[in-house]
C-alpha cells in the first residue's frame, strides 16, 4: 500500500506540473480567472460579519435602524459584487480549460504519431484513444476543481479563521484546527485509500476499451469462425473484473465521505460549544454568536464540499495520469534538432557496416551489413520469414535507428535529415494495405493531397483500380469503411497501389504487392508495376519468387544476412544455392540449366 501510496503522491504531482504548465501558457488568462475567484470569495467572508451586526442592530430597538440599514446595504452590495467576480470567474474559465483541452489532445495525437512502430504494435489502438479522451476531459475537472472550488474553500477557511483570530483568538485557534484536521483527512483518504483503488479502476476500465476496439476491428474474423459468444465471454471476464474494482473504489470514496462527514459533526459541535461558552462569559453579544454561527455555516458548506472537490480531483488526477505518461514518454526514433528536409536526385541506397538490435535481444539481426542499390535498379529481397528482408526496408524508411553504422540515399544518412521528407521520397505498398475510413478519392490522394481529380483517376487507371471504382454507387466519393473493410482484399490493394503510382516518388518499396489480386488483375498490375519502376530504386519484397524473376537483382536473406547476390538466372543455375532451392520448393518441380522442369504426371 505504501508503494501504492507514493505512486499516488507522484501521479498527483506530475498531473499538477503538467496542469500548470498549461496554465503558464495563457497565464494573463488563468491569473484573471484566479483572481475574480479570489475576489468574489472574500465577499462572502465579509457577509456574516454584516448579518452580525445586523443582529445586533435589530436587538437594540428601532434606534437602530441607520446601522441595521447601513448592515443590509452593505450585504447586498456584497451579494451583488460576488454574483458579478463570479460570472466573470466562469467566463473566463470556459476559454482557458477549452484551449488547454485542444492543447492536450493535439499534442498527445502529436506525440502518439511519432513514437515507433514498436510502441504501436505493442499497444491497443483502442487503449490508447481511452488515454488520451479519458485524460482530456479529465483536464475540464481539474480546472473546475483548482480554481472555482478549492481556490475559493482556501480563501474562505483563510479569511474566516483571520477575522476570528482578531475578535476572539480561542474561536479562531477552534476553527483552523478543525478546519486542518478535515483538510489532512480528506487528502489523506483520497490519496493513500481511493486513489490506489481507483488506479486499478482504470487499468481495467482501459483494458476494456482495448478488448472492444481489438474485438470490433476483427469482427469478420469473429463472424467467420462464429465466435460472437467466445467474445462475448471474454468480455464478460474483463467487465467481472472491472466491477469488483470499481465497486471497492467505490465503498471505499462512501467510507471516505462518512468519515468525512462524522469529523464535520465533531467541528461544528466544537464551534457551537465555543460559542456558548464566550456569550456565557459575556465576551460576545447575541450579534457575535450569530456572526460566529453564520460564518461557521458558510465554512461547514465549503468544508462539506473540499472532500468532494479533493476526491474529484483524485478521480481526475487517476484519469489523466496515463496520458500525462504518454507526454512524457520519449520517441523510439526522434529527429534531430539540425535535420533538414531530403532532397533526392537518383534514389542510391546504400547500408554501410549496419548492425542492428531488435529491443533487448543479444544477438543483432544484421551485423555489418554492407549492401549497395545504384539509383534505378530494380532488386527483389527473398528469403525466409525473419531473415531480415522487412528490418531491410523499415531500416531505410527509419522506423527503427541503427545500431551501429548508417543507411544513406543519394549520400545522405537517414538519421540526418526529417523523417517525414524521408518517407516522402518513399513510396510503399504493403502487403495488407490499411485504408481510412474516407473516400476512395482520399485514400488514392493521401499520398500527394494536392493532386487533381483527374491525377487521382490517371494512377486509378494505372493501378487497374478505375473500372470497379466506377461500378460502386458514388464512384471516387465511395466511403470505404474503417481499414478499408467495404472492399475486397485485391480491391484494397489496387487502391494502395495506386496510392504509389500517385506519390511518384523516387524510392520505390513493394511488399509483395500483388499477393491478394487475381490472376487476371495480377498480370495487369504487374504490367503496370513496371511501368512505375522505370527509372526508380525499387525494392521488392518476393513471398512468391515468380514476382522477382525480372529484377535486376536479387538479394536473398538468411538469418540477417544476404548469402546470395545476383539476377534469377545466374541464381538458378548455382548447384545447391539457396535461392534456387526455394525456387524448386515453390515451383513443386526440379531445375534443369536454369530451367523450370515440371514433375512428370503419372496415371492413377
Amino acid at each position: 500500500m505504501s508503494t501504492l501510496s507514493a505512486r499516488g503522491a507522484d501521479a498527483l504531482r506530475h498531473v499538477l506540473v503538467f496542469t500548470f504548465r498549461h496554465w503558464r501558457r495563457r497565464w494573463p488568462l488563468a491569473a484573471g480567472t484566479a483572481l475574480a475567484v479570489t475576489l468574489a470569495t472574500i465577499t462572502e467572508v465579509f457577509v456574516p460579519l454584516f448579518a452580525g451586526r445586523l443582529v445586533d442592530a435589530l436587538t437594540a430597538g428601532r434606534q437602530q435602524a441607520p446601522a441595521a440599514l447601513e448592515a443590509f446595504l452593505v450585504m447586498a452590495g456584497l451579494g451583488l459584487v460576488m454574483v458579478v467576480l463570479r460570472h466573470l470567474a466562469w467566463w473566463g474559465t470556459v476559454p482557458l480549460t477549452l484551449n488547454i483541452m485542444s492543447d492536450v489532445v493535439r499534442e498527445a495525437f502529436h506525440r502518439v504519431q511519432r513514437f515507433s512502430s514498436d510502441w504501436h504494435a505493442n499497444s491497443f489502438a483502442g487503449s490508447t484513444v481511452r488515454k488520451i479522451t479519458r485524460g482530456m476531459w479529465a483536464l475540464d475537472v481539474i480546472n473546475d476543481v483548482l480554481l472555482l472550488s478549492l481556490l475559493p474553500s482556501v480563501v474562505v477557511l483563510a479569511g474566516t479563521v483571520l477575522l476570528l483570530m482578531l475578535h476572539w483568538p480561542v474561536m479562531g485557534l477552534v476553527m483552523a484546527c478543525g478546519a486542518l484536521v478535515y483538510g489532512a483527512l480528506t487528502i489523506s483518504l483520497a490519496t493513500r485509500v481511493v486513489a490506489p483503488a481507483a488506479r486499478l479502476s482504470n487499468a481495467w476500465d482501459t483494458r476494456i476499451g482495448g478488448l472492444l476496439a481489438d474485438t470490433l476491428g476483427a469482427n469478420q474474423v469473429v463472424k467467420a469462425f462464429g465466435a460472437e459468444a467466445r467474445e462475448d465471454a471474454r468480455l464478460a471476464i474483463v467487465v467481472a473484473r472491472w466491477r469488483r474494482r470499481v465497486r471497492r473504489t467505490w465503498m471505499l470514496a462512501t467510507w471516505s465521505a462518512s468519515g468525512e462527514f462524522a469529523l464535520l459533526w465533531v467541528v461544528r459541535t466544537a464551534v457551537t460549544g465555543t460559542a456558548l461558552w464566550l456569550w456565557w462569559q459575556g465576551r460576545a453579544t447575541p450579534g457575535d454568536v450569530a456572526y460566529v454561527l453564520t460564518t461557521y455555516f458558510v465554512v461547514h458548506g465549503y468544508l462539506r464540499e473540499i472532500g468532494q472537490h479533493v476526491h474529484n480531483l483524485q478521480r481526475a488526477v487517476n484519469d489523466m495520469e496515463e496520458m500525462v505518461e504518454l507526454h512524457g514518454l520519449v520517441a523510439g526514433v526522434a529527429d534531430r534538432q539540425e535535420a533538414g528536409p531530403l532532397a533526392v536526385r537518383g534514389g542510391e541506397v546504400r547500408f554501410e557496416r549496419v548492425t542492428f538490435h531488435y529491443g533487448r535481444h543479444a544477438a543483432p539481426l544484421f551485423r555489418d551489413l554492407d549492401v549497395v542499390i545504384p539509383a534505378g535498379q530494380r532488386v527483389g529481397l527473398v528469403g525466409p520469414s525473419g531473415s531480415g528482408k522487412t528490418t531491410f526496408v523499415k531500416l531505410l524508411q527509419r522506423l527503427h535507428d541503427v545500431s551501429a553504422g548508417q543507411v544513406t540515399v543519394d549520400g545522405h544518412d537517414v538519421r540526418e535529415v526529417a523523417q517525414a521528407s524521408l518517407r516522402q521520397q518513399i513510396a510503399i505498398v504493403q502487403q495488407e494495405p490499411i485504408l481510412f475510413h474516407r473516400t476512395l478519392a482520399e485514400n488514392i490522394a493521401y499520398s500527394r493531397p494536392d493532386a487533381t481529380p483527374e491525377a487521382i483517376e490517371r494512377a486509378a487507371r494505372l493501378a487497374n483500380a478505375h473500372d470497379f471504382i466506377l461500378r460502386l454507387p458514388k464512384g471516387y466519393r465511395t466511403l470505404v469503411g474503417e481499414r478499408g473493410v467495404k472492399l475486397s482484399g485485391g480491391e484494397r490493394q489496387r487502391v494502395a497501389i495506386a496510392r504509389a503510382f500517385l506519390a511518384d516518388a523516387p524510392v520505390l518499396i513493394l511488399d509483395e504487392a500483388t499477393s491478394s489480386l487475381d490472376s487476371e488483375s495480377e498480370v495487369a498490375i504487374q504490367q503496370a508495376m513496371e511501368r512505375l519502376m522505370e527509372g526508380r530504386t525499387a525494392i521488392v519484397i518476393a513471398h512468391r519468387l515468380s514476382t522477382v524473376r525480372a529484377m535486376d537483382r536479387i538479394l536473398v536473406f538468411e538469418h540477417g544476412r544476404i548469402v546470395e547476390d545476383g539476377r534469377h538466372e545466374a541464381l538458378l543455375a548455382k548447384p545447391g544455392g539457396r535461392y534456387r532451392r526455394l525456387f524448386e520448393h515453390q515451383s513443386g518441380g526440379l531445375v534443369e540449366s536454369g530451367e523450370v522442369r515440371e514433375p512428370e504426371q503419372t496415371a492413377g
